[in-house]
């Protein structure tokens, strides 16, 4: 064999080693079996590497093999993916993750938002650590939007089979068989979307490394498990929790929140609901339509941040339907009694007592900065112990950011994600992207639903737009008459001038599905008139979109059906 041969022997060998992701030692044990046939004293090193390269690349091989098979068995399905970047987070335990302590981001947190940055930035090539602690997911799958978004649908069987006889000649009757069974079927639910769309993403990232613990900032990364982690930049997305009032006595009783009560296998005879917000709206309608004595007692109104018409009438439909509601109330204190609980309110300078058999505590969420070690890093905080962010994501900390439900603002799981992307894309190409939610939809899942997008009135005038409003009761749209329900009305506000639409709020049935085209028009500066104009199907919720644009100049009392 020729010394040319040989050399071309070894450049191959070098390249398939290289191809096998094999050690460098081997790299140039194979280059070298070339040189030594030029040299003239092959003889004393071809026999010994080959036999090195032969055992180095079995063993590698073979070692590479029985490490990925550990990472796919080493426990229950949930678990296996959980785990497998925590223990063997950095020692080839999947292969091609990061083999040291060094990443481009951290991300803290592992729920929608979390995720969203770290598939964002992992889809730029970066490596990512991404650090969550507790069930994986967060808030919307395992314990928000998901599994109450379930049980509300369910009761609305209920509600919908006794209201079947608005239609003359119909008869229909609906019970709760076992409540146990409802809960169990919306925990299975639950438990697959978690598997489907956080467990099972992590293996399709090569890129991510998955890290299950309590996670502290410190200059240059994080503290995780008593080990730095070093990053460029980091992405606080940890969430909230459930915000307890400050009564005197409520912790003294016992209470549900919106997770626990979501849990509750056995319904209570009586329930009393504190909090008017969104929550605690859902909630209180969700409980008594299954048979539950509701009370809903709040501070100020109803929905305080929708628009007044459109609060007070959800107030009226949730009285018809039997909820007790008290608003305007200051709560004095709350104690055990031979009832259950009793909390003592003050509404026009009385005090009121009420009794429940549990109460149910539906007062906002705080989010989760304990123990991050945010204060030595100076990143500030809100009067609510928010993380306080501009409209980039960044903290007051050069190179950390933070998304989601920890910055206290539109908590909503898809403005988490959105701004987690954001997030993670100006951490990683240098802080061009503005976060917007002047188009931002947001839905209350009451029935019927209340859905917005843009400014409310009040809104609307303290920007100083010249404001004019229409309201069009859901008596005038065809849908609402041919369903036999018109519980509701669309208010559209737009700016007196220029005729822009600034903000359309929804309360029908169906209105979260017609919220979206009043963004888009918002989204692309359309005025009242280009709504107007456009063409609708007959017999849909969102017509009444066109009618209330209609409104503005026209007696739509006086027109006929699809008429322009």
């Amino acid at each position: 064999m020729s010394g040319r041969t040989l050399i071309i022997t070894g450049a191959v060998g070098t390249v398939v080693a290289a191809i096998c992701c094999v050690t460098p030692i081997l790299v140039i044990g194979l280059a070298a079996i070339g040189f030594a046939g030029a040299g003239g004293w092959l003889d004393w090193v071809l026999i010994p590497v080959l036999v090195a390269c032969v055992a180095i690349i079995g063993y590698g091989l073979y070692r590479r093999k029985c490490e990925v098979d550990a990472c796919r068995t080493a426990s229950p399905p949930f678990l296996s993916r959980k785990n497998i970047m925590t223990a063997k987070a950095h020692d080839g335990c999947v292969p091609g993750k990061n083999g040291g302590k060094l990443y481009d981001l951290a991300v803290v947190g592992a729920g929608s938002a979390g995720f969203s940055a770290a598939i964002t930035a992992a889809e730029k090539g970066a490596q990512v650590a991404l650090v969550g602690h507790g069930l994986i997911g967060g808030t919307c799958v395992n314990i928000g939007c998901v599994p109450s978004k379930t049980l509300i649908r369910a009761t609305e069987t209920l509600h919908h089979a006794e209201f079947a006889k608005r239609f003359h000649g119909i008869k229909a009757t609906a019970c709760i068989e076992d409540w146990r069974t409802v809960v169990r079927q919306k925990d299975e639910l639950v438990a697959s979307l978690r598997q489907a769309k956080y467990a099972d993403l992590l293996p399709s990232y090569n890129n991510i490394s998955y890290l299950e613990g309590k996670a502290r900032l410190v200059a240059g990364g994080l503290e995780f498990n008593g080990a730095r982690i070093t990053a460029g930049k980091v992405i606080i997305a940890s969430g909230a929790r459930p915000s307890i009032p400050a009564i005197a006595g409520i912790d003294t009783i016992p209470y549900l929140t919106s997770t626990t009560a979501l849990e509750l296998e056995v319904l209570p005879k009586s329930l009393l609901v504190i909090g008017g917000g969104y929550i605690g709206t859902e909630l209180a309608q969700m409980f008594s339509r299954a048979g539950v004595d509701v009370t809903l007692v709040f501070r100020s109104r109803l929905l305080p941040e929708a628009e007044p018409e459109i609060g007070e009438a959800l107030q009226e439909y949730l009285a018809d339907e039997g909820i007790t509601i008290l608003g305007g109330v200051s709560y004095e204190s709350i104690r055990r009694s031979a009832a259950g609980i009793t909390l003592v309110v003050q509404r026009d300078g009385r005090n009121e007592m009420i009794e429940t058999e549990q109460v149910l505590v539906t007062t906002g969420r705080t989010p989760n900065t304990d123990g991050l070690g945010l204060e030595e890093l100076g990143i500030v905080l809100s009067s609510h112990g928010a993380i306080v962010v501009d409209d980039w994501m960044r903290t007051t900390r050069p190179g950390v950011y933070a998304a989601g439900d920890v910055t206290g603002r539109d908590p909503f799981v898809y403005m988490a994600a959105y701004g987690a992307k954001l997030a993670a894309k100006n951490a990683l190409n240098g802080d061009s992207l503005r976060y917007d939610n002047s188009a931002m939809p947001a839905v209350v899942f009451t029935d019927p639903q209340v859905a917005s997008v843009g400014a409310t009135e009040a809104a609307a005038r303290a920007a100083g737009h010249d404001v004019r409003t229409s309201v069009l009761p859901l008596s005038y749209v065809p849908r609402a008459l041919a369903a036999r329900d018109t519980r509701g009305l669309i208010k559209l506000v737009a700016d007196g001038k220029t005729r822009i639409l600034l903000g359309a709020h929804i309360l029908a049935p169906e209105g979260s599905d017609s919220i979206q085209t009043a963004a888009i028009a918002i989204c692309q500066g359309l005025t009242i008139d280009d709504l107007a104009a456009m063409i609708f199907p007959y017999l849909t919720t969102v017509e009444g979109l066109k009618l209330a644009a209609q409104t503005f100049d026209k007696d739509i009392a006086r027109l006929s059906c699809c008429a322009e």
